[in-house]
This record gives C-alpha cells, structure tokens and sequence, in this order.
C-alpha cells in the first residue's frame, strides 16, 4: 500500500509494521455521516423495495418454496465473483445426484458449500446470534473439502493476508488489512457494533457492517463470500424479511470493478456515502428483480393449475409443481423424498403426465437414473 493514498478523512489509520510492510486498520463503527437528500431519497426506495419483497414473499401460496431456488441462484453469483464456473442448472443437476453429466464437480461442490453454509447460519440463527462465532462455523462449512480447504476452515487467520493482483507481493498489494493482533480487536468491536442500540436504519447498518467486514479480512480465503452471506442473515435476524430472498451478488458481479473502487474508497478518503448509495441501489434493484421473479413464478403456477384442473390427482399434480418450483432440475428419487406423495413409481406416473402436459422435460435420454427439467419455471429463475 501507499500510504500517500490516505487522505485525512480516511476512518482508520495506516501503521508501518515490524517487518516493515503498511497496513490498515478501520476505526469502529459507526462513523459519523453526513445525511444528503440524495442518501435519504435511496434509503427510503431500497426500505420500500424490501418491504415490497417481503409481501410478495409471504403471499406466494407457498412462501418457503420459492427462497430454495433464491438461494442456490445466489450460492452460484456469489462463487462465479471468486472464479468458479459452476452454473445454475449445472448446481441444480449436480444435487440430483447426476455428476458425471458435467464431469469435474470440485466448482460445484464448492458452490454446494455455500448452499450448506447459508442453510447451516440460517438454522443456527436459532441459538446463535450473528457473532465472530458464527462467521467461524460458516466459513468451516464453506471451506470443507474444497480448494480453500488448506486456509484454516473455521478459524480467523493467524498470519497476514493481503488483496492485490496475482502475484503481488504484500509490499505491492493494493490493500493489507489490519495485523492480526489488531484484526481479533477490530472483530471484537464489529461484534459489539452489531448488538448495540441504534438509531442508524438497519439498512444502513448492514451497508456499514458489510465494509467492516471485508475491511477487517478475517480469513485467510473466502472473507467476500461470508461477507455476502452475512448481508442475508442480518436481514433475517433484524426482521428485514422472513425469508432469504434478496441477494447481492448478481448486482456486485455486474458491476464490480465499482464495488471494489467503492469500498477502497471508504477505506483511502471516508467516502462512505458513495459506498451507501451503491449499497442501497443494489438493495432497491435486486429487491424488484426478486419480485418480479415471484409474481412471474406465481402466474406461471396459476396457469399450470389450469391445465389439470379436472384431474382427480389434481391436489398431488400442483405439489409436484411446487416442488419443481422449488428444484426446477431433478430426478424421481429426488422428488420422492422431498414431497411425500407415495412410492417411486407414483411420483414416476405425476411426472408423466407433467410431462406430457409441456411441463417438464426430461434431459437425459436414458431408460434408468433420468433427470427432468422444468424449463419455464428455470427461464424465469434464470432471467
């Protein structure tokens, strides 16, 4: 780092270590900020936009069905934003026990990972408040088995890390977050930041903690994906929404150079309501895009129930289009297990007539282990 780059306003301070190299360490939150009506105006659309979200989710006929696509589309961003390639129906083929149709799955086990790790917070939300605690257990779900498997799953790092180009040196890195005796302070404060009584909105706050976080660079590998992860679970845990429907990822994807500029920015000049006010457009426009994806999903459930309306297996027909709303790609076991509607060979005849209604496809083109699609359904998931 430069340390010419740290301007006064910058809300931390640059110290030349003992072996020599610069590092930053953020102040604690929160800062002081100045409330233009322009910060104001994007606050109150991104507040309005999840609330929108939240009913709309809630009124879905089935509202848990539609937050499991939500968050496999989401374990995918968010791990193609760190390199890997795994697409959302290749996730989707990869759980319906299908590996060899894709070959090398280490990409797609590393974005089940992530599934499991925003599947186990979720659960642990239960009996466990968003802690350093918690971010240590998801990260060793995250990083079971995979290629960060090596950078010590499940505890804060023990040794400097740093963020810059491949192969940058930490003397030439574009950023080096705090030493680690500093680092377990500055987590200790962010923890203390998250509980506290404040007046700040809460979306404001998540915007605020989520710079912290990836400024404090906890981990050896995998601090943006927690740091993603932990957007969701505050909006949970602060009553934002009931479900987790709104992800970040495709937004910071598509416009990521900026999200990198925005934080750095924070971190050289305290620009922090250029940071807030590409955090609530993300907010707002992802919080649509979700909506619409429901009301589309519901219309398309609507028309489905049309089709079979005189069927006497009418009621098990629309569970079975609930479960591919919910798991566009699988097979019959997988469906059996899931929806509880009688033995493999009655899931087999639902699926059938499915199929023959246009519903679903079937992918494989084998006699045994076949795979079903749901293609509407994945062209509204998919965009």
């Amino acid at each position: 780092m430069n340390t010419i780059d740290f301007s006064k306003n910058a809300p931390g301070k640059v110290v030349k270590t003992l072996e020599g190299y610069y590092a930053y360490i953020p102040n604690p939150l929160p800062p002081k900020l100045e409330w233009s009506n322009k910060l104001l105006s994007r606050l109150a659309a991104a507040e309005r936009s999840i609330a929108r979200l939240e009913e709309v989710g809630r009124a879905f006929p089935v509202p848990h069905i539609v937050a499991r696509p939500f968050v496999r589309k989401e374990a995918v961003l968010s791990s193609q934003i760190e390199g890997t390639r795994t697409t959302f129906q290749e996730l989707l083929t990869f759980e319906a026990q299908q590996l060899s149709l894709f070959g090398d799955s280490e990409d797609k086990q590393e974005v089940q990972n992530y599934v499991r790790a925003l599947d186990y917070g979720l659960e642990r939300l239960f009996s466990l408040p968003v802690s350093v605690r918690l971010f240590r257990e998801i990260h060793g779900v995250l990083m079971k088995g995979v290629r960060g498997e090596t950078m010590t799953p499940g505890d804060v790092r023990k040794t400097q890390n740093w963020i810059g180009r491949p192969g940058a040196t930490l003397e030439k890195a574009r950023y080096v977050p705090p030493p680690v005796d500093e680092m377990n302070v500055c987590l200790s404060e962010l923890e203390k930041f998250i509980h506290k009584e404040s007046d700040l909105p809460p979306l404001i706050k998540v915007g605020l903690i989520h710079y912290q976080f990836e400024a404090i660079h906890p981990f050896l590998d995998g601090n943006g994906r927690i740091g993603r992860l932990l957007i969701t679970f505050l909006l949970i845990v602060w009553e934002l929404l009931s479900q987790p429907l709104l992800y970040l990822s495709i937004f910071i994807e598509k416009n990521r150079t900026e999200y990198y500029d925005r934080l750095l920015a924070v971190t050289q000049k305290g620009d922090w309501e250029g940071w807030l006010l590409f955090f609530l457009d993300g907010v707002h426009e992802q919080a649509e895009d979700a909506v619409e994806r429901i009301q589309a999903l519901q219309s398309l459930r609507l028309e489905y129930q049309e089709l079979f309306s005189k069927d006497r297996s009418r009621k098990n027909l629309v569970a079975m289009v609930d479960y591919f709303i919910s798991t566009p790609i699988s097979s019959i076991a997988q469906a059996q297990e899931a929806v509880n509607l009688g033995s493999f060979t009655t899931i087999q005849r639902y699926i059938r007539k499915l199929e023959a209604l246009g519903i679903l496809q079937e992918v494989t083109g084998k006699a045994r282990d076949r795979i079903y699609r749901a293609d509407e359904i994945l062209r509204i998931l998919e965009g």
